[in-house]
């Protein structure tokens, strides 16, 4: 059981001492620079830049073209009005009544 205890807080200390080293190279760019070569592109994604930017999510990547639309989609056909008749008409709920003697 101290085994597990221990092992537990050996895991906290790294991941805080992992975000503690993230907010430090966060706050300093050039360092950052240092330890990454390619700090500087707009597509590095790396722990400090999900920190710098507050969430883990940092943008697509842009798109070289704007999509075109389809052809086939571009003409929506006339609607018609349908009549369908109503299923609990012909289901006849009101056949069967409950038993006599229950």
């Amino acid at each position: 059981m101290k085994s597990c205890t221990t092992a537990r807080a050996y895991v906290a200390v790294f991941v805080s001492a992992a975000f503690l080293w993230a907010l430090v190279l966060s706050a300093s760019p050039r360092l950052h620079a240092r330890v990454h070569s390619d700090a500087n592109r707009i597509e590095h994604a790396c722990a400090v830049t999900f920190v710098t930017s507050g969430s883990y999510y940092c943008g697509h990547a842009p798109l070289l073209s704007a999509p075109v639309p389809a052809a086939r989609f571009s003409k929506i056909p006339a609607l018609h009005p349908f009549w369908v008749q109503s299923l609990f008409l012909g289901a006849r709920i009101f056949e069967h009544a409950p038993p006599e003697l229950a």
